[in-house]
């Protein structure tokens, strides 16, 4: 199976250099010109544990330099870059081209209907995790971190076994999911938990779970997304806001910085818009009242625009 990835850091990577050593054929497509020449140089160095892999993996700056149709395309972009990520990848984009999300929130399937028709797109929600340490190093994390795919209309295709196949071939275990807008929600919500409340307080994980007064604000912000969920007949397996703010933490260690929270560290804009920003649009649709999300979602708007360099800022 031919796979590019739209989208190579941390996560890209990893997910990109697993399924290349499990013997997909993979390109990894990322605009970090530095991380593509050290992968072509040298392969892409995984670190798992204590020990190093050197995995040989393509890479390129542009889709237009990559000279093959995809057989499945794997966006992991920065949402707010979907749509101009999926118009650049014209040239490998073929008449069975799959496109499939694994991007953290909710509306990039919308986005990419838009662009190249929606019974060409798939959906997918990954726990996966990923650090990149440098120009072609990564710190993998995918022993025991569940990948789940699906096709929007929840059909069990014979494209979405042979995906999930590749997948689990490689030691991504990956589940075929009928409800996969379910767990994109799912997902959503320890998304939630998190992201906005460490944005605002620059707090890792290790400060979030130390203020009783921080862990009510994320189980508001919790409810009030489960409740839009409902309301909107999501099938959700999530009923329990504790039950989210618990799995937000597993794992990981005290010193976690949320994507969130690294984007407004290094200069970036942040995803709040497809993740507290989707709560309040589902919300506003179905009449369900999301005061903390909305609160969330301004104070991170008022740190992204306190930027010198934000963008359209006189």
């Amino acid at each position: 199976m031919r796979i590019c990835f739209i989208g190579a850091g941390a996560l890209g990577s990893t997910i990109g250099g697993t399924l290349a050593r499990g013997g997909a054929e993979v390109w990894l497509i990322d605009p970090f010109q530095a991380h593509v020449d050290a992968i072509n140089a040298g392969g892409l160095r995984m670190l798992e544990g204590d020990a190093e892999t050197v995995v040989k993996v393509s890479a390129s700056a542009s889709a237009a330099h990559v000279g093959i149709v995809a057989d499945l395309i794997i966006v992991l972009v920065k949402s707010y870059h979907t749509r101009d990520a999926i118009r650049a990848a014209a040239p490998i984009i073929g008449p069975q081209t799959v496109v499939m999300s694994l991007q953290n929130g909710l509306g990039h399937e919308d986005i990419l209907s838009e662009e190249v028709g929606r019974d060409r797109v798939m959906a997918g929600k990954t726990y996966v995790g990923g650090v990149l340490l440098g120009p072609g190093h990564v710190r993998s994390g995918v022993i025991g971190k569940e990948t789940i795919i699906g096709e929007l209309d929840g059909r069990l295709t014979e494209r979405a076994q042979r995906i999930s196949e590749t997948f689990n071939r490689a030691g991504i275990l990956t589940l075929l999911s009928d409800n996969i807008l379910g767990t994109m929600w799912d997902k959503l919500f320890i998304n939630v938990a998190g992201g906005g409340i460490t944005a605002v307080t620059g707090l890792t994980y290790g400060g979030l779970y130390s203020l009783t007064i921080l862990e009510d604000c994320a189980l508001a912000a919790i409810s009030e997304s489960i409740a839009v969920a409902q309301a909107a007949g999501v099938k959700i397996s999530i009923a329990d806001p504790r039950l989210a703010w618990t799995m937000a933490s597993a794992g990981l260690p005290p010193e976690f910085k949320t994507s969130m929270l690294q984007s407004l560290q290094s200069g970036n804009l942040t995803e709040v818009d497809y993740i507290h920003g989707s709560v309040v649009r589902w919300g506003a649709k179905l009449n369900v009242p999301t005061p903390v999300n909305s609160t969330l979602v301004a104070l991170v708007k008022g740190l992204e625009y306190a930027r010198s360099d934000y963008p359209g800022k006189a």
